[in-house]
């Protein structure tokens, strides 16, 4: 359905960062109570490669030039295709089956383009959003897993420095055999429903966390080893006083041995080093043993929740 003037969906292109952290903050603060939202966690949708702001990016403002909504759809290799779809509660459901509108039939001409069917994965969806939700239902999106993210305070004191017997941390190397390992790891160590990615998109997501992100914000990706063999990994992002561990996996004949814990521990003291005061890590609350004890060692002070939305092929039988 075509929007009411003096809306109209335009193209990402030329957009300004602090515009899009604007939207995002504003969106989270009306869910949520606390906006959480930096330039980084934008720049790592963004910065991707194959994101492309013309084609595949859209938003919607009102008169005065301010964004009441946006969306993106990415494809980084694999099956999937990655999209946000962020609109601010008050401006209803038209805007948002708008935008979806125009994410979906990219989708299609990307598929047709290259070849087989693809996935569209939404992640990050706040619970507790009136609008998005329903739209993506409406669009055959199924609900997927839903994660806590927790904010932590990094100025309480540190976490225990303690590895298992065996365990030696390290920077990864992406251009090693490295890659191979790990992304063996996430495969084993995906939760039923969560996102699994191909070899191709998790060394690109790996790159992405080698150093400076888009030259503005640090990256952290640090593998824990036992006996020489990687057994889990960990990846955060560091922005100014803010920092978010943004993925750990664990190879399931490990678990139970304190290698989570310990990559946690460790990408919580880089984040300090590197001048963060606070960090968000999301945790599937399903999988912890000891919820209480874990949130009070993290020092959490809060905490929200997200969920992954997916739409399979048709005929896939998943669907």
């Amino acid at each position: 359905m075509a929007l009411p003037p003096p809306l109209a969906v335009r193209s990402l292109a030329g957009v300004r960062l602090d515009s899009l952290v604007r939207l995002a903050r504003a969106h989270e603060r009306a869910i949520t109570g606390t906006a959480r939202c930096t330039d980084g966690d934008i720049l790592l949708e963004i910065g991707h490669p194959a994101y492309d702001p013309l084609h595949n990016g859209w938003c919607v403002t009102r008169p005065q030039g301010d964004l009441v909504a946006w969306a993106t759809l990415t494809m980084r290799g694999g099956p999937s295709l990655d999209c946000t779809l962020t609109v601010l509660p008050e401006d209803g459901d038209g805007i948002a089956r708008e935008l979806l509108a125009h994410v979906l039939a990219r989708a299609d001409e990307l598929s047709r383009e290259h070849g087989g069917c693809h996935e569209t994965v939404l992640v990050g969806v706040l619970n507790g959003d009136p609008v998005v939700p329903g739209v993506l239902r409406e669009a055959g999106f199924l609900r997927q897993i839903t994660y806590n993210r927790c904010e932590m305070d990094l100025t309480r004191s540190a976490l225990p420095d303690t590895l298992p017997e065996g365990g030696l941390l390290r920077q990864v190397d992406s251009s090693s055999d490295d890659v191979r390992a790990l992304h063996d790891i996430h495969t084993l160590a995906r939760t039923a429903g969560a996102r699994e990615l191909d070899y191709r998109t998790f060394h690109a997501r790996l790159d992405q966390f080698g150093g400076d992100v888009a030259g503005r914000s640090a990256g952290v990706s640090l593998l824990l080893e036992i006996a020489g063999r990687p057994v889990g990994h960990v990846l955060a992002q560091a922005w100014k006083d803010r920092g978010r561990i943004v993925d750990m996996a664990v190879a399931p004949a490990f678990r139970g041995r304190g290698v989570g814990l310990a990559l946690i521990a460790a990408a919580v003291e880089r984040l300090r080093e590197l001048g963060c005061g606070h960090a968000l890590v999301a945790l599937d609350s399903s999988r912890l043993r000891y919820q209480q004890a874990l949130y009070e060692a993290l020092a959490v002070t809060g905490e929200y929740a997200v969920t992954q939305y997916v739409r399979r092929p048709h005929g896939d039988a998943r669907a």
